[in-house]
């Protein structure tokens, strides 16, 4: 196969940030993805209709000219969230979900919540205004080992969550576990998983063998081999539970190649050729249109993109870095080469 034509895909979790990073990073994925859903972790976060609309202004702004994208806002679920606000969202033609993090279990998490149990109330809300749940799956108990974070979240949260909320539209982000997968294989049709491209591209020997490696550290970190086939499979399947998610975060270079690296990757430049090479590895590229254009976009109830894009098997290489000055990104397979490029 020479060229693989699909549908205008979508990102269904990615963080853009704002100011000087947010111009050099939107144009990438906007030239990839018609749409994409804009995390919400930013200093100070979006906890309010108003606050998304302003930065989705920022956002459009970043824009190219000549390439049409639509940034898709969250807010911020914190436990100080009013119900009123949101009733707010749920009126709101630009608000598509909420985003819940626990507390400290990632970037710019520090306002999230502590005591899960105790905004029960307002995933009723959530849930009674059909609104999705946004959740990053780990928990942050100090003692538990952070590969298991995800498993321990699952048995001892989430699972009280979808007990007790039935019908609440979730997606559980970034999965990296057998265990995720296997949940939302169990699950009902409203529970859902996004899969970035380095959970399905490595395992934790990326990130340590040889010496450690800080571009392939993200939060949940990468895990064992069993999982990321486990990943592979659930992604390659056509189960229309699992879509395209990059969780491509973008940090200074300076800021990740540090005695306490920020966690992320920046996957968005390259974002759809990664996904072609282990659909490729898989020998299910012709699973990766409903996977990466067609299931978030049904989860979401949203129209699917009527454009599309084409893929050519080409070797090229990946640029060491994006942005100028103290302002460079890094982004994940630096320097190292790609069999698949967006045409």
């Amino acid at each position: 196969m020479k060229t693989l034509t699909i549908t205008r895909p979508d990102d269904w979790h990615i963080h853009v940030r704002n100011g000087a990073v947010l111009k050099t990073v939107l144009p990438h994925t906007a030239r990839q993805f018609a749409r994409a859903i804009i995390m919400p972790n930013l200093k100070p976060p979006v906890t309010t209709v108003e606050q998304a609309l302003t930065y989705r202004k920022e956002i459009l702004q970043a824009v190219p000219a000549g390439i049409d994208f639509i940034p898709l806002m969250t807010l911020y679920l914190t436990a100080t969230t009013k119900i009123s606000e949101i009733k707010k969202a749920a009126e709101s033609d630009q608000i598509y979900a909420f985003k819940l993090y626990p507390a400290g279990a990632t970037t710019n998490s520090d306002s999230g919540i502590a005591n899960i149990s105790a905004i029960y109330p307002l995933l009723a809300e959530l849930e009674k205004f059909d609104i999705p749940l946004l959740i990053h799956g780990e928990t942050t108990d100090i003692d538990c080992d952070i590969f298991d974070r995800e498993r321990v979240f699952i048995d001892t949260i989430l699972t009280d969550i979808a007990r007790n909320f039935p019908n609440l539209r979730i997606v559980l982000e970034h999965v990296t576990t057998n265990e995720a997968v296997q949940f939302v294989y169990a699950s009902g049709d409203n529970i859902a998983a996004t899969i970035t491209p380095q959970h399905l591209l490595y395992n934790r020997n990326a990130l340590l063998s040889g010496g450690i490696r800080p571009h392939y550290y993200c939060l949940p970190i990468i895990k064992r081999e069993k999982h990321r086939l486990a990943l592979v499979q659930a992604a390659t399947s056509g189960n229309p539970k699992f879509f395209l998610g990059t969780d491509s975060a973008p940090h200074i270079t300076s800021l990740k190649e540090t005695s306490c690296g920020c966690a992320g990757c920046y996957s968005a430049y390259t974002a759809l050729e990664l996904y072609a090479e282990v659909f490729e590895q898989a020998g299910s590229l012709n699973k990766l249109e409903g996977f990466a254009s067609f299931y978030g976009a049904d989860f979401y109830r949203l129209p699917r993109n009527s454009g599309t894009v084409t893929l050519e098997k080409i070797t090229w290489r990946i640029p060491l870095t994006f942005g100028k000055n103290d302002n460079t990104i890094t982004p994940i397979k630096a320097g190292e080469e790609l069999s698949w490029k967006m045409q």
